[in-house]
């Protein structure tokens, strides 16, 4: 798969338990009937998705999950409430784009709203159940000069076109690709990519994309376990136009009552760098090269088979000391090794291993791929 090869900066970094939200904020799309299209390999699909180019897109995703996570007590915190809404349920975003720098996602939760637009000039947040906004403001030179973003660039995990692309640069030798039929998705004929691990490490099954047979650009993503039964993550358009959006639709005027705080972006963070934390949820858990910079969490493996270690991170995600979420820990099973010792809790999709000494190690794989990692691990 030499193109996917290619497109290496699509890899995201791998995250710890709770980036897994970010797999969680996937969606369901109803398919109708199956379409007659003209045959396509599966490489002239993958050459074709990964060279499509839009200029502006709007539609509104379903998404849901099912990753098997037991409830996490005491997670009804400020930052935790959000965490914890992504890893089951359905959900419901309205996205826009045009390029090359205006983009909105319009979050629709329990009858409350949450918004994160920026015209390329200024971007806002805000929160409807709060009544609270922030407005940033961009520098100027961005403003003269704006990055050249990817189709659909914008917060990540509400985007089909975004989700499909991390899945699509996990394809190397280990990955059998092939395309499996056609279909409806929002009103649009799409060929059907298939996407199946060979290893055995790993709880991925098999990634569904979506491909849309005009523009060629993803439409949905469906994830099924390893172990079978229903999709673990969904996520597609329910309806979606390629029409170019006005200018009126990054634009934001904040209700009266809101409380608004005004902020500037330091020159150095990019546009799509400034998303505020209660509207642009954690990013994935997927495979990806090995290595990392130093002030990032270490990717331990390649592929499928890829586990992310986090120094501390049990300390950063309240699993030490006497809290809820360390009692909750304190009946895992104990495990231990050529690494030392410590906790694994699992999933039919993600697992994780808290060892003593506060580190903390987590993937789309088996218990036995996260032991293995650890010895690998620097410590």
């Amino acid at each position: 798969m030499g193109v996917a090869q290619r497109n290496r900066r699509w890899l995201v970094p791998v995250t710890a338990v709770a980036v897994v939200a970010g797999v969680g904020a996937l969606g369901p799309v109803v398919a109708d009937a199956s379409p007659k299209l003209p045959s396509i390999t599966a490489q002239d699909l993958l050459t074709k998705v990964q060279t499509a180019k839009v200029d502006g897109f709007s539609g509104t995703v379903s998404s849901s999950a099912d990753l098997g996570l037991p409830a996490i007590p005491g997670m009804s915190g400020r930052g935790s409430s959000q965490l914890t809404e992504m890893l089951s349920g359905q959900h419901t975003a309205r996205i826009a784009f045009a390029s090359p720098d205006k983009a909105r996602v319009s979050v629709l939760d329990n009858q409350a709203e949450r918004v994160w637009t920026t015209d390329g000039t200024s971007a806002w947040a805000y929160d409807s159940a709060r009544r609270e906004a922030t407005k940033l403001t961009l520098p100027a030179h961005q403003n003269a000069k704006p990055e050249k973003t990817a189709p659909g660039k914008m917060p990540q995990n509400y985007n089909p076109q975004d989700v499909a692309k991390q899945f699509l640069a996990a394809i190397d030798p280990t990955t059998a690709v092939q395309v499996s039929g056609t279909e409806k998705v929002a009103g649009r004929d799409a060929y059907k990519l298939r996407l199946v691990p060979k290893t055995d490490k790993t709880t991925v099954g098999s990634v569904t994309l979506a491909i849309d047979s005009k523009t060629w650009v993803p439409l949905d993503v469906t994830v099924m376990p390893r172990s079978g039964g229903n999709p673990a993550v969904e996520l597609g358009f329910t309806s979606v136009s390629f029409d170019v959006p006005s200018a009126s639709t990054f634009t934001f005027t904040p209700p009266k009552g809101v409380k608004v705080t005004d902020q500037k972006v330091p020159s150095k963070v990019a546009p799509k760098q400034i998303a505020p934390k209660q509207v642009t949820p954690p990013r994935n858990v997927l495979p990806r090269k090995s290595g990392t910079p130093a002030d990032k969490p270490t990717v331990i493996g390649t592929g499928w088979d890829s586990v992310v270690m986090i120094k501390g991170g049990a300390q950063t995600a309240g699993l030490t000391g006497n809290g809820q979420l360390a009692q909750l820990l304190a009946k895992a099973p104990t495990v231990q090794g050529s690494w030392g010792k410590g906790k694994v809790l699992t999933s039919k999709m993600v697992s994780v291993l808290i060892t003593d000494d506060g580190r903390v190690f987590a993937g789309l794989v088996t218990p036995d791929t996260l032991q293995a990692a650890a010895a690998k691990a620097p410590r």
